[in-house]
């Protein structure tokens, strides 16, 4: 391990070669800090977090070409026990609570919360001060842009056909301005609009226009 200037480390933190610490940053205690890794200015790590994890899998498994680097940017604020991939890029100012995993080939932008125990799957872009509750699923290939807010424990799927026939994998898109309420279940590839609102619960099945509103299972217009 080398020494960072301006830095403060927690005790029994590991940190590899090729790991730019810049001055601000604190460490907690237990976490690694894994190789191609790029961490700015007053950025704060909390206890027991595994950062720049390289992806594995099987040959069941789709291949991965991602980065082998990972950025986080100035001033965000990262709890305990939270593990972050390589190939991922994390803005300014974003918050990601306890128990949060974030896979490869994401995108966070500024400002954004990501809550507690959410799981944000690979392949998946997220824009400017949005809000994922606790316990949200993301899945791979979804694309979730500006201001959206996704309540606790909803859902995403991005495989039709759940592994039964090939499908080009993807994700819901949540327009800019949209609300998901607790507990909704979004299908593969829907679109919910801009400034649309899913209700709690709702099961969308088909791509709800801008500004509608809607409820039940499967989900319909108010």
């Amino acid at each position: 391990m080398g020494q960072f200037k301006g830095v403060t480390l927690g005790g029994n933190v590991i940190i590899e070669e090729d790991v730019l610490l810049e001055e601000g940053v604190e460490i907690g205690h237990n976490s690694v800090i894994l190789k191609g890794t790029h961490i700015k200015k007053n950025t704060k790590i909390g206890n027991n977090c595994v950062i720049g994890i390289k992806p594995q899998g099987n040959n069941r498994m789709r291949g991965n070409n991602s980065s082998t680097t990972l950025l986080i940017s100035e001033n965000v604020k990262i709890g305990n026990l939270v593990s972050i991939y390589s190939g991922t890029s994390i803005g300014q100012n974003v918050f990601i609570g306890d128990h949060a995993s974030i896979r490869e080939n994401v995108a966070i932008d500024q400002d954004t919360v990501v809550g507690r125990a959410a799981i944000i799957e690979l392949n998946t872009t997220i824009g400017k001060a949005c809000t994922i509750q606790t316990l949200v699923y993301v899945t791979g290939d979804t694309i979730i842009e500006d201001r959206v807010f996704i309540g606790p424990c909803v859902s995403m799927s991005n495989d039709k056909y759940m592994g039964k026939q090939e499908f080009e994998l993807k994700g819901p898109i949540i327009k800019t301005g949209a609300c998901i309420g607790n507990n909704a279940t979004l299908l593969p590839g829907v679109t919910i609009g801009e400034e649309a609102i899913v209700g709690a619960g709702a099961v969308i099945t088909k791509s709800v226009i801008p500004k509608d509103i809607v409820i039940g299972n499967p989900g319909r217009p108010l």
